[in-house]
């Protein structure tokens, strides 16, 4: 629940801070679509873990059973669904990706640090000694700084994305680009003689000639009719 809290006042802090220093390029009106969202699904993420808390504080302090047996299965549903919403948004931190490709990373850094600094003021080496409590509490936050580091550079080199800019001023990301379409036959072409798809012109069935030259459908010569001869033969 203090990590919920955290993310609840950090990110809203951290998209403002760059939205100060986006003021140059564009306007916060631009961004207000993918900056609702984001925050919605950031409520409803602490939502969740906040009522998950609750109805496990309520259901222990009942102490009974029958409770504990029937709101177990709920608790167990949303104990799941909480941890893949976890995982999820993770991957673009509340949606934060559709304002700004360079803001996940930001975010990830800005948080890690936030919670490694408190142990190291404080000294709270969570029982270990003094070099191993500094690369225990320093580990996460330097790995996820070098990740988001790498991350921010390849949108810098591949697609031209900078964390200063504002994200009306940035470029679409270019997709595939289409191949070359082949030309279409003309319209009412004439038969080319002697085309492999086409027959003959002189022969537009595509029968063969019978062995002399001639049609084997060709009308031959009839003799004249004579009555004298029998069956008018």
């Amino acid at each position: 629940m203090t990590a919920s809290v955290v993310l609840l006042f950090l990110t809203p802090l951290t998209v403002g801070a760059m939205l100060w220093v986006w003021r140059r390029g564009g306007t916060v009106r631009q961004l207000r679509v993918p900056l609702l969202n984001s925050l919605k699904l950031l409520l409803l993420f602490v939502g969740c873990v906040a009522a998950l808390l609750l109805l496990v504080r309520t259901t222990n302090a009942s102490g009974s059973v029958v409770m504990i047996l029937t709101v177990g299965l709920t608790m167990m549903w949303m104990l799941i669904f909480t941890a893949c919403g976890a995982v999820r948004v993770s991957g673009n931190f509340f949606g934060t990706a559709a304002v700004h490709r360079c803001l996940p990373p930001l975010l990830a850094v800005v948080t890690s640090w936030l919670m490694a600094v408190p142990d190291l003021v404080t000294g709270d080496l969570h029982g270990l000694s003094l070099p191993l409590g500094i690369v225990f509490i320093l580990g996460a936050p330097v790995t996820v700084t070098a990740i988001a580091l790498l991350e921010t550079g390849r949108l810098r080199r591949r697609y031209g994305i900078r964390l200063k800019a504002h994200p009306a001023t940035l470029a679409p990301t270019p997709g595939p680009v289409p191949g070359p379409v082949p030309p279409m036959p003309p319209q009412g072409a004439p038969y080319a003689p002697g085309a492999p798809h086409l027959p003959p012109q002189d022969n537009p069935c595509g029968y063969p000639y019978a062995p002399g030259g001639q049609h084997p459908y060709a009308q031959h010569p009839q003799p004249p009719y004579n009555p004298q001869a029998p069956y008018g033969g």
